[in-house]
C-alpha cells in the first residue's frame, strides 16, 4: 500500500522514487516485520497465557521437555501476522508472485491453526489426523503447483490463458519455455526440462515436503526459526538476480519477470523470524506451533519454486531434509523389523534426528546452536552456486 502510495507521489515529489528499489523496500519490509514483532510478542504471549492455550508435551518424547507443558503455543500467528501487514505496505501489490505466496503461506497457516487449536481444546497433543491434515495440504499445494506452472513460464498473466490453450490442443505435449527447466546447480548449461506435468509434481513435493520438513524441526527451542530465517535470506537473494534481466544474464540464470518481488516477502521473513527468535530462544516463552511452521515452510517452497532454486534449497535446507528423513528412515525400520522378527527395532535412539542427539547427551542448547552452525555453512554452499558455475 505504501509502495503504491509513494509510487503516485513520485510523479510530484522525485524524492519519493527512491521507494521504487526493491533493496531499500527489503529493509523497510524487515524492520517494520521486526518492530511489529518486538511490539506485540509480549501481549501476544500474555493473551495466549490468559486464554490457556499451552502446548501440550508428547510423554513419549524426552523426559526433560515435560517441563515445557503449557507454555503458549500457536506463537506462528504473530509471525503470519508481521510478514503479512510488512509485505502489503513495502511490496508492490500488482506482482503476481506476491499474492501467490501470501496465499500458499496463509493457507499453510490456516491448516497449522486448526491443528493447534485442537490440540488445545481437546487437550490432543496429536491434534488433526495425518490423513486429514494431509488432505488439506496436497489440495492447497496442488493449486498453487498447477498455477505456478503456467505463471513461472510467462512474463505476464495476460499470457497465461493462451498458454494453457496451447499446451491443451498440442495433447497436453507442449514443452514449457526454457525458463520452467530444472536447473542443476553448479554447472552452466545443465538443466531438464520437465513438462507441465513434471513441473506441477515437483513444485508440489516442494512446497508440502518443505511444511511438513520445517514443522519436523520445529522441536526445540529456537531450533527451526532460525535456519528458516538464513534460508529465507539466501533465497531472497536468488530472487533479486533472477528477477533482474542484466544479472540472470550475466550469471546464466533464467530471467523470471516478477520474482525480484520476493525479496521483499523474504526480507518480512527475516525481520518477523528474528522477531519471534527473541522469545523463542532457550528457555522458551512461547512457541510457533503448527501455524507457523507449517506456513513457513510452504513459504520458503514456494519461493524456491519461483526463483526455479529447488535443488538448492534441498541444500540449504539440509537440516529440514535430514530431519524429515530421520522420522521416514525410522518409522519405515520400524514396521519392517515388527513384520519380520515380531518386534520393533530403531536405528536412532528417538527421532526427529535432534531428539537423537539430546537423548545421547546432547544439551538443547548445543543441539541448536550446532544445527544453526550447519545451516549457515550449507547456506554457504548454496550461494555459492551464484557464480560456481
Amino acid at each position: 500500500m505504501l509502495y503504491e502510495l509513494f509510487s503516485l507521489l513520485s510523479g510530484s515529489i522525485k524524492a519519493f522514487a527512491v521507494f521504487e528499489y526493491i533493496t531499500l523496500r527489503a529493509m523497510l519490509a524487515c524492520a517494520t516485520a521486526m518492530a511489529i514483532g518486538l511490539f506485540f510478542g509480549p501481549k501476544v504471549i500474555r493473551k495466549l497465557t490468559e486464554l490457556k492455550i499451552g502446548q501440550a508435551v508428547r510423554t513419549y518424547g524426552p523426559q526433560e521437555h515435560l517441563v515445557k507443558n503449557g507454555t503458549p503455543t500457536m506463537g506462528g500467528v504473530l509471525i503470519l501476522i508481521a510478514i503479512g501487514i510488512s509485505t502489503l505496505l513495502w511490496a508492490d501489490l500488482s506482482n503476481r508472485f506476491v499474492w501467490v505466496v501470501l496465499l500458499v503461506t496463509m493457507g499453510f497457516g490456516a491448516i497449522g491453526w486448526i491443528d493447534d487449536y485442537r490440540k488445545v481444546v481437546y487437550r490432543n497433543p496429536e491434534g488433526m489426523s495425518s490423513r486429514e491434515k494431509f488432505f488439506w495440504q496436497a489440495l492447497v499445494g496442488l493449486v498453487a503447483a498447477i498455477y505456478l506452472s503456467f505463471a513461472v513460464s510467462v512474463p505476464a498473466n495476460a499470457e497465461l490463458w493462451p498458454l494453457f490453450k496451447d499446451w491443451v490442443l498440442s495433447g497436453f505435449t507442449m514443452p514449457l519455455p526454457s525458463r520452467a527447466d530444472l536447473i542443476v546447480p553448479f554447472f552452466k548449461n545443465v538443466s531438464y526440462p520437465l513438462g507441465v506435468f513434471g513441473f506441477a509434481a515437483l513444485t508440489w513435493m516442494v512446497i508440502v515436503g518443505a511444511s511438513n520438513a520445517v514443522n519436523l524441526t520445529d522441536g526445540l527451542d529456537g531450533l527451526a526459526i532460525m535456519p528458516t530465517v538464513m534460508v529465507g535470506a539466501a533465497l531472497g537473494i536468488f530472487a533479486y538476480v533472477v528477477g533482474r534481466v542484466d544479472y540472470s544474464a550475466y550469471l546464466l540464470f533464467p530471467y523470471i519477470p516478477g520474482a525480484s518481488e520476493m525479496m521483499v516477502l523474504c526480507a518480512a521473513l527475516g525481520g518477523a523470524g528474528l522477531a519471534f527468535l527473541w522469545f523463542n530462544a532457550y528457555p522458551a516463552q512461547v512457541f510457533m506451533g503448527d501455524v507457523g511452521a507449517l506456513a513457513l515452510g510452504g513459504m520458503l517452497g514456494t519461493i524456491a519454486v519461483i526463483t526455479r532454486q529447488e535443488i538448492v534449497f534441498f541444500i540449504m535446507g539440509g537440516v529440514f531434509v535430514v530431519e524429515t528423513l530421520s522420522v521416514m528412515i525410522q518409522v519405515m525400520w520400524f514396521k519392517y523389523t515388527k513384520k519380520r522378527y515380531g518386534e520393533g527395532r530403531r536405528i536412532l535412539r528417538m527421532a526427529p534426528l535432534h531428539h537423537h542427539f539430546e537423548v545421547g547427551g546432547w544439551k538443547e542448547t548445543q543441539v541448536v546452536v550446532r544445527f544453526w552452525i550447519i545451516t549457515i555453512m550449507l547456506v554457504l554452499v548454496g550461494l555459492s552456486t551464484l557464480k560456481l558455475r
